[in-house]
This record gives structure tokens, sequence and C-alpha cells, in this order.
């Protein structure tokens, strides 16, 4: 059971939510998107969202900044939030504008919001589960693109909130935060999606 949690926990890593849910909205969307349109969103999100915070670790890492790619202490995870807060801005001024798709736009903003909210409480000595963040703000995404398309996609959210559950045990069966951590994470997270509806819904 914990080598299930662990590879789970890999998997949803939040590292992959931003290109995770640029992908959806080109598969949901009924609007046209071009080819060109698809590939000037995914694949810049997809190298600053992933591969650039990849090396950031790396390289953080071997200054000794951070000990895990889960970001065990409070103090570890400052640094690379500031970064991924760096990346998000650069998204929303450079990439979103030369592509523009309102409802990513209004995505990543709440991404930012609920990131800039972790690294807040950071300075508060309070850590945050970044993988209920990132599910949080992923599942609430999903529900406003079902409502704003007026698509039946009940089975696809059904699937998510279950995953989201599961997460959520793997985060506590493996004592890596607790109850309060992945509550107020999975908050943030869902809540900085919800307050954008009213900009783009």
């Amino acid at each position: 059971m914990k080598l299930f949690f662990k590879i789970f926990s890999y998997l949803f890593h939040p590292i992959f939510v931003p290109v995770a849910g640029t992908i959806t909205y080109f598969v949901i969307t009924p609007k046209y998107s071009p080819l060109e349109l698809q590939s000037g969103n995914i694949l810049p999100v997809f190298i600053l969202t992933v591969i650039i915070p990849i090396i950031s670790f790396l390289i953080l890492k071997n200054l000794g900044v951070v000990s895990s790619i889960f970001l065990p202490g409070t103090n570890e995870r400052k640094y690379p939030l500031i970064i991924q807060i760096a990346l998000i801005l650069m998204i929303i001024i450079k990439v979103i504008p030369n592509n523009y798709t309102m409802e990513l736009n209004f995505f990543f903003v709440g991404l930012l919001s609920a990131t800039i909210a972790c690294l807040f409480l950071i300075f508060l000595k309070f850590r945050t589960s970044l993988h209920m963040v990132g599910m949080g703000s992923f599942l609430m995404f999903l529900i406003a693109l079902s409502v704003h398309f007026e698509i039946n996609i009940i089975i696809a959210i059904s699937l998510f909130t279950l995953l989201t559950g599961i997460l959520a045990t793997a985060r506590l069966y493996l004592n890596r935060h607790t109850r309060a951590e992945v509550l107020i994470g999975f908050l943030i997270g869902f809540t900085s999606q919800l307050l954008t509806i009213k900009f783009w819904l």
C-alpha cells in the first residue's frame, strides 16, 4: 500500500497541473482550436511549468536548499514557490496573450493566486499540501469548463473527485501532511479557481 501511495503521489505531483489543465481545456472546448494555437499554448506551458522547475529543483538540491521533490521542510518550499510564481507570471504575460484563450488565462491567474497564498502561509510557518492545491485547482477548473461550455463531463468530474480523495489519503498515510494541511491545501486550490469564475463564466 505504501508503494502504491508513493507512486500515486508522483503521478499526481502538482508540477503537472498547469499542463494537465491546458491539455484538458483543448480536449473539452467546442471552440475551433487549430494545431498552431494548441501547440502555442501547450509547449511553452510544458517547458515553463515542468522542464524548468525540474532543472531548478536539481540546482537547488545540489546547493542543499531542498532535499526531496516533495519538499518536506517548510523552508524548503520558499524558493521553489517563488520560482513557480515567476514562471506562471511569464505564462500570463507572454504565452497567453500571444495565443489568447480567456479560460486558460484565468486558470493561470487562479494558479498564481494559489501559489502566492501558499508562499504567504510559508512565512507564517504553515506548510500546505501542494498536491491538494493542485488537485483542488484542477477539479474546480474542470467543473467550470463543464458549466461554461454546457458539456456533460460528470464522469470525468466524478473520477477526479475520487482521485482527489485517494491523493488526500495518500498524503495522510505517508505522514507527509496533517489533516489541516491537506484540507487547507485543497480549499486554497479550489477557492482560487472559484474566485476567477465571475470574470469568464
